[in-house]
């Protein structure tokens, strides 16, 4: 797996699905029984991906992620990246959804299979903190 450039998988992945908005994308970059681990919640297989993507960007009007950093293991098969989201509320974890400005930090770690697919992500962002923002009296 040497050769692989895992980086410019996961950072495609990033461009073409989130910031394009196209879920439907996921089928060029994961594998069909694809897992995504975020906040200790599994989303099983690529259709249920798509579907949890779509529901994701509908609460996040004029959704973009922005890359901070990518770097991979030495063999490729692992990938990390930093990134932040930036867009306007609309209703992102549970709030009214008013159009305020959101941004929010997080980290995804990917495994990845040597011809390039995607095999599973697990993600950590900053949901709570995003939240407090939103919700100053929850503080």
């Amino acid at each position: 797996m040497s050769s692989l450039n895992s980086v410019d998988v996961v950072e495609s992945f990033w461009r073409d699905v989130w910031n394009a908005r196209n879920p439907e994308a996921v089928d060029d970059y994961v594998v069909e029984d694809f897992v995504i681990t975020n906040a200790g919640e599994r989303i099983e297989g690529r259709e249920n991906f798509k579907a949890w993507i779509a529901a994701f960007l509908r609460q996040i009007h004029d959704f973009e992620l922005e890359v901070v950093e990518t770097f991979q293991n030495h063999d490729g098969s692992r990938v990390a990246s930093r990134w932040r989201v930036h867009g306007r509320n609309n209703g992102v974890l549970g709030t009214e959804p008013d159009g305020r400005p959101v941004s929010f930090s997080g980290i995804a770690v990917w495994e990845v299979r040597e011809d390039g697919k995607l095999l599973h992500n697990h993600v950590e962002r900053a949901s709570w903190e995003l939240f407090r923002r939103l919700n100053p009296a929850s503080a």
